[in-house]
């Protein structure tokens, strides 16, 4: 096609033309401009003509808020559209993004100091902390219902139901809840809260539950029986727990005489080495295989099935090893205080109470015989003792109240073993992503209301993690990885997809492989531009414009299947 730069002009009454020049070699876009300018528009620099107000990062709002909404989850909080709802959507989501106390989220949320599009796109502005409260309030009062909800969608009769307990510390002084007790956080001399959890076999959240942080693990099971039989209303159900939390006695005060109720746990180090002595469990038993089953007068109508891991029994022999010699060192200077020269360490008790010091920094004292004079102190090891645990290493005893038609053997080993999904859920909960701490609340019932608004959000990552584990470190090809398992006994492998992202830190697309919170930054980079255009009055007009996403961003909507335009 041939471009033609023509006049026209009027000579003796008649109209001639004149062309001025070929504009066929130019490029597309300056004939354009030529025709426009020719046709009376009129034509500025860019940046004369246009200025960016705010630029506001958007893309990691847009997939949260979008996962959140495709999930249905809130219509799960309330039915009907409510600031209140909103807020805690809101709450919700900065826990995700950026997790910080509610004053900082409603800084995050103020058009003026907002950090992300998030209070844009739900049209939240000037939110003070009193309303974030009052929406905790409202939220904690809802719990139950929809915890209910929740467990309607992912549980069902006759399911595997995961619980477990976790704590953490608390560095105020006027909540009721903060007590001192077993304190998982190496922070010793801190109050704590406890909270426990209930999930799906899955690992997906379905309701928590916060007690006072001096109550033991197995207090808390009464109250989730009676959530899942009572609130949730499930007839039949299978659950499981470690064995510090369905003990002996548990088991007979609380989950013996209900209904459609079963469990599955664990035996503890002494109810094994009883069991030993009796010969119900012998080290042949593990000449061709690594699992067998048997059963005890001890246990009646109950399966237990006993386990030898190798690896286990390797890894604890080494430790044991060394936390002898650990005490040892202790117990050696203590036995050269009492011959030295100058000023000699003596007296009984004086020795003694080094002594038991000593010998308990490592929790291997019963491993060691000591004796103890008012002027000498010798000690030497329990061989016989240390012998009788050795021969146990690696074993352990699945204890379980399902039959063996329900369940066979090796599924009660795997069931037992998917509690470690509740473990993977509270490192998100309490390091990794969501970070349920510093609790900056001093009422009980608030710092409930935070330990739910945690709790959905992990819902929300959970649900998150699924599409993106091809983008994550995530294993997404679990029977792969389960096929090169040479039992349920073994350690868990992983898929050759899995080991490929981990060697090469891309994906088999050429994406560069992420983490959640490192995605997440990356989605944070597609900001919302507010752009204004720069005239008078009503010529100056405004228009939100979005960043074009990259590639890897574009996979990350077109696998959530959300969309990054709110």
């Amino acid at each position: 096609m041939t471009h033609l730069l023509r006049r026209s002009y009027r000579e003796g009454g008649k109209v001639k033309h004149e062309t001025l020049g070929n504009l066929s070699h130019l490029p597309a876009e300056v004939i354009q401009l030529v025709r426009g300018s020719l046709g009376g528009e009129k034509f500025v620099p860019a940046g004369d003509a246009f200025e960016i107000i705010r630029s506001l990062p958007h893309g990691h709002v847009a997939a949260v808020l979008g996962t959140l909404r495709k999930i249905g989850l809130e219509e799960m909080i309330a039915s009907r559209p409510s600031p209140e709802r909103t807020l805690a959507v809101a709450m919700i989501i900065a826990r995700v993004i950026e997790p910080s106390s509610k004053l900082a989220t409603t800084r995050a949320l103020h058009e003026e100091t907002c950090s992300s599009s998030l209070g844009q796109v739900l049209e939240l502005d000037h939110v003070i902390e009193d309303e974030l409260y009052a929406a905790m309030d409202w939220l904690y009062v809802r719990q139950e219902r929809i915890e209910a909800k929740l467990a309607a969608r992912h549980l069902h009769e006759g399911c595997l139901v995961l619980y477990d307990v976790s704590s953490s510390f608390y560095t105020g002084t006027h909540c009721s809840l903060a007590s001192l007790g077993h304190n998982r956080d190496g922070k010793n001399g801190y109050p704590q809260i406890v909270y426990g959890l209930l999930c799906n076999c899955e690992g997906c959240p379905v309701g928590i539950e916060v007690f006072k942080g001096n109550t033991g693990d197995p207090k808390t099971l009464g109250s989730q029986i009676k959530k899942i039989c009572e609130r949730f209303g499930i007839e039949r159900v299978v659950l499981v727990g470690d064995r510090g939390m369905i003990t002996t006695a548990r088991i007979d005060q609380e989950l013996r005489g209900v209904e459609g109720l079963d469990w599955i746990t664990a035996l503890r180090a002494p109810a094994i080495a009883k069991l030993a002595k009796q010969g119900v469990v012998q080290l042949s038993f593990f000449d061709e295989k690594d699992l067998a089953e048997v059963t005890s007068p001890d246990y009646p109508r109950e399966r237990l099935v006993v386990c030898r891991n190798p690896l286990l029994a390797e890894k604890r022999s080494r430790t044991r090893d060394e936390l002898l010699q650990a005490t040892e060192k202790k117990l050696e200077k203590i036995a050269q205080a009492t011959r030295r020269e100058k000023k000699p360490l003596r007296g009984k008790a004086e020795i003694g109470i080094r002594v038991g010091k000593a010998i308990n920094a490592f929790k291997v004292g019963k491993h060691f015989k000591v004796k103890i004079t008012e002027k000498k102190f010798s000690y030497w090891r329990a061989t016989e003792r240390i012998a009788e645990e050795a021969a146990l290493d690696g074993i352990y005893i699945i204890r379980t109240s399902v039959p063996q038609e329900s369940l066979s053997a090796e599924a009660t080993v795997r069931s037992y073993k998917d509690l470690s999904k509740v473990e993977r859920a509270f490192r998100c909960l309490k390091t990794v992503d969501l970070k349920i701490r510093p609790i900056f609340h001093w009422l009980a019932d608030r710092v409930r209301a935070h330990v739910f608004i945690c709790m959905l959000a992990y819902y929300v990552e959970w649900h998150m993690r699924q599409p993106l584990a091809p983008l994550l470190f995530d294993d997404e090809d679990r029977v792969a990885a389960e096929l090169l398992r040479e039992s349920i006994v073994a350690p868990a492998q992983y898929s050759p997809s899995a080991k490929e992202k981990a060697l090469t830190k891309f994906t088999k697309d050429g994406y560069p492989v992420h983490s959640f919170r490192s995605l997440l930054k990356d989605l944070g980079t597609i900001a919302k531009n507010r752009v204004r255009t720069k005239g008078e009055g009503a010529n100056s007009v405004e228009f939100d414009m979005l960043t074009t996403p990259t590639s890897l961003q574009r996979r990350t909507f077109e696998l959530l299947e959300v969309s990054v335009n709110l």
